[in-house]
């Protein structure tokens, strides 16, 4: 056991696993939560760097999963990823309505209960690093991904307020903004037919958790994680209107792009 320990949600595999590492090279004691039966061997994996490393298998898409995941954070919190996030892709009026709202419960009502559960306890030692995994869709409309995209709007909005909230009081809150990752999201999300799920290119999620976990340690607002490529279409979408970013992104997203020239 180490004196410095952080919890990473969404830790068994992707982004999550990789902000994981960071924390476990870093010499960090690792609590990783996920709902499927992988995170048991995050856990075994992430003691290869001679930390101490545990696993929750929780469905944090519940209010129980959530629950369960407070509840086996039994010491102080040095470092939290609020990384748990999926997506659904598809035209709005086609997708499952069970489906988005099940993104809504992982992607936005986790991110609230957790963070209200290990906030407060921070603030009241002073100090503590809360990371957000946002994403680069969160600064442009998302057609095609739409409650995706809304969500993470959402996730970087709650971040920066949160941030401001508590900024004298020791702790800070960092928004990670990954672009297109090599990652399982897009096979889960239904998106392999668009052309940015074919996309062969994505940025290294390894990349990525490092951005993150830079941007956290030194305490910044906000970085866009990932490919030089993927950090200036975060800078040129602070300039762009809406509907050019939204009609960029259907490029991108539409079903069916993948088979595009």
């Amino acid at each position: 056991m180490t004196d410095t320990f952080a919890v990473v949600t969404g830790g068994s595999s992707g982004i999550g696993l990789e902000l994981a590492r960071q924390f476990a090279e870093h010499g960090f004691d690792v609590l990783v939560a996920a709902e499927d039966d992988g995170i048991t061997a995050a856990a075994t994996s992430l003691r290869g760097y001679g930390v101490g490393a545990r696993a929750v298998q929780a469905d944090l898409a519940t209010y129980d999963g959530v629950e369960t995941l407070a509840a086996a954070i039994d010491r102080p919190i040095d470092a939290i990823a609020l990384n748990a996030g999926v997506g659904v892709g598809g035209d709005f009026r086609e997708t499952d309505l069970d489906a988005e709202l099940r993104l809504i419960r992982l992607n936005i009502d986790s991110v609230v209960h957790l963070t209200k559960r290990v906030l407060p306890g921070m603030t009241a030692r002073g100090e503590g690093r809360l990371l957000y995994t946002a994403s680069i869709a969160s600064t442009m409309p998302a057609p095609f991904e739409a409650v995706y995209g809304a969500s993470k709007a959402f996730v970087l909005s709650f971040a920066e307020a949160i941030r401001n909230e508590v900024k004298d009081s020791g702790v800070t809150v960092t928004a990670l903004m990954p672009g297109p990752t090599d990652t399982e999201f897009f096979a889960r999300a239904g998106m392999l037919d668009t052309k940015v799920g074919a996309d062969d290119s994505k940025d290294d999620p390894a990349l990525v958790a490092r951005h993150g976990f830079e941007a956290l340690m030194k305490g910044d607002d906000a970085v866009i994680g990932g490919s030089l490529t993927t950090r200036l279409q975060g800078r040129i979408n602070e300039v762009l209107p809406e509907t050019v970013k939204a009609a960029m992104h259907r490029k991108l997203s539409e079903p069916g792009s993948a088979d595009d020239e």
